[in-house]
């Protein structure tokens, strides 16, 4: 219940996005015996709310959210940047992921960038996320992993105007419009970390979760809740000045935002007649 009023009230135009992580948390949390950890992978562009989700979704588990020692982000960028690097970044994840979850059997690990990953390097995790009852005596089975990555926003974006075109809402578009069209374009995009991943061949990723663009309606519900967090009374005069500002795309119909709600908070800092 926590966690679906945290999603209704601060997660905007994802209906498809909420239905399933809510579905897929509540029949994993409510499984007393798991027969594998939880994994999703969350796909669409910048700004349309993966990071938030994961981070709301990492407080349901551990309040402490992002600053818990139970949750653990990494950055592809950041955290694997090397290419020839690769074997040694498998056998640190594998050390550290081993490590944690003999603490904490319900460690929460998030893996941001995907589409920045060098492909193989998340091949390393792979026996933690496969049926075993152990491995090397730990077991896995009540973790949850969150790979985040804007490969397959185009194939998502595409399949949402699609749907504008022909006159349909944005709510009918269901999972699996996009599910398997995700998994396979994901599998082949050699820009992404997943790139032929034995994680997908395996079919070890439990939900494909796609994000959807924001249209300016959504955008103005981010400046709303933003306004609402920084203690100011909500002029709409400003939420659609900033929702102005932002730009759409296709260019001729400018339906959707190019970034969805990312540059909101910089756009309001320069508002000064709040």
């Amino acid at each position: 219940a926590a966690l679906k009023a945290q999603l209704d009230n601060r997660l905007f135009g994802q209906h498809l996005a909420k239905d399933v992580v809510l579905k897929a948390v509540m029949g994993f949390s409510n499984n007393p015996s798991p027969k594998k950890p939880l994994m999703l992978s969350l796909h669409g562009w910048a700004g349309t709310g993966k990071n938030f989700l994961s981070q709301i979704l990492a407080e349901q588990v551990h309040p402490a959210g992002l600053r818990s020692k139970f949750v653990h982000l990494f950055l592809a960028t950041l955290h694997f940047p090397h290419h020839d690097q690769v074997k040694l970044y498998k056998e640190q994840l594998q050390n550290w992921i081993r490590g944690n979850v003999s603490a904490c059997p319900s460690s929460v690990f998030i893996f941001d960038e995907m589409d920045k990953m060098h492909p193989g390097v998340i091949d390393a995790i792979k026996p933690f996320l496969d049926y075993y009852e152990e491995v090397d005596g730990v077991s896995y089975r009540k973790a949850i992993f969150i790979f985040l990555s804007n490969a397959g926003g185009d194939l998502i974006n595409k399949a949402a105007l699609d749907f504008w075109t022909s006159g349909k809402r944005r709510e009918d578009i269901q999972l699996k419009d996009l599910e398997s069209l995700l998994s396979v374009g994901v599998f082949n995009n050699k820009n992404s970390g997943l790139w032929h991943s034995s994680i997908i061949d395996r079919n070890l990723i439990d939900y494909f979760v796609p994000f959807l663009p924001l249209e300016q309606r959504h955008v103005k519900m981010c400046v709303r809740a933003e306004m609402a967090a920084r203690g100011y009374a909500v002029d709409e005069k400003i939420v659609q000045e900033v929702a102005d500002e932002m730009t759409y795309f296709p260019k001729e119909q400018r339906i959707y935002s190019d970034k969805g709600c990312k540059t909101v908070q910089a756009k309001l800092d320069i508002h000064e007649d709040l």
